[in-house]
């Protein structure tokens, strides 16, 4: 159940699942030609596995930070694009990208075994949200003392919640659920309401729905969590999901991921993406072309 686990924390979802058998169902064969119309469901269509409700990630209007990437690469294979829409709850992966549907999940964590992942894209961390000019703008881990006392959100069951409990804050923690009906609910949404409106004194989110929800708020402040001690490591590298068998095809994303790194960050951040280099150090608009 790891796997699983791992993903759930990332991108605050419901439940995956723990075993997709993607080796089982998938009907490609790889050649060495660099043939992919053995491994591609059209070759002639970007074929992309999303979540139809799962904003800042994608949406069925093409909203989100992973159909603005499809549509980038979609332009540099000059292919059409399309979807294959399904909740990012339990059988996700088993019936997208395992079931042949579509070729590719636009976000998966390095280190997911579900899928065979790509090189990496961007790398970013948990982060905490908090009002400007309330004092904890330069809290950079959950063992600052500043937090001491403070009503900081949390997602239930997500790495930081550990960390939390570590540095003692869970007793004036308020969780939200982790679970949730994407059609009604929203957990980031709700944490970032409750703090404009001094419900909480701070709040910790996955790095792109901090920076995406803080963004279209205004006047909060993301400082990615970088310097944890103890408890879980708070910092991960995102990079696609393909199939097992699809070598010819992680090969060609593999290279537009290298090709078009700067466009790729210049997405990233125009939605609030907290983006940093491997010394955990924040990558802006003039250092965005470095690879992640």
């Amino acid at each position: 159940m790891e796997a699983g686990r791992h993903r759930r924390w990332l991108f605050s979802l419901c439940v995956m699942v723990a075993s997709c058998a993607i080796g089982d169902v998938a009907r490609a064969q790889t050649t060495d030609s660099g043939d992919l119309s053995f491994e591609l469901v059209d070759p002639k269509v970007l074929r992309v596995c999303a979540d139809p409700r799962n904003l800042p990630f994608s949406n069925e209007k093409g909203e989100g930070i992973e159909n603005k990437l499809a549509e980038l690469f979609a332009d540099k294979l000059q292919k059409k694009l399309d979807y294959v829409f399904f909740p990012q709850a339990t059988g996700f992966v088993r019936m997208t990208l395992g079931a042949h549907r579509c070729d590719v999940i636009m976000g998966f964590p390095q280190g997911d075994d579900l899928v065979q992942g790509t090189n990496p894209y961007y790398r970013t961390s948990y982060a905490l949200v908090a009002k400007a000019g309330s004092g904890l703008e330069d809290v950079d881990t959950l063992e600052d003392p500043k937090l001491k006392g403070k009503h900081v959100g949390i997602v239930a069951g997500t790495p930081p919640a550990t960390n939390m409990a570590i540095a003692g804050l869970m007793g004036d923690a308020k969780p939200y659920p982790l679970m949730i009906d994407t059609r009604y609910d929203n957990s980031a949404q709700a944490m970032i309401d409750d703090l404009a409106a001094g419900k909480i004194d701070a709040g910790v989110l996955w790095g792109p729905m901090a920076g995406y929800y803080a963004k279209k708020a205004g006047s909060l402040h993301v400082t990615p969590l970088v310097k944890e001690t103890t408890g879980p490591k708070l910092v991960y590298r995102i990079g696609m999901g393909v199939r097992g068998a699809d070598q010819n095809w992680k090969r060609q994303l593999n290279k537009l991921i290298q090709e078009n790194q700067g466009e790729i960050n210049k997405i990233l951040l125009d939605f609030g993406v907290p983006l940093l280099d491997e010394n955990d150090r924040p990558l802006g608009a003039e250092t965005a072309k470095k690879a992640p």
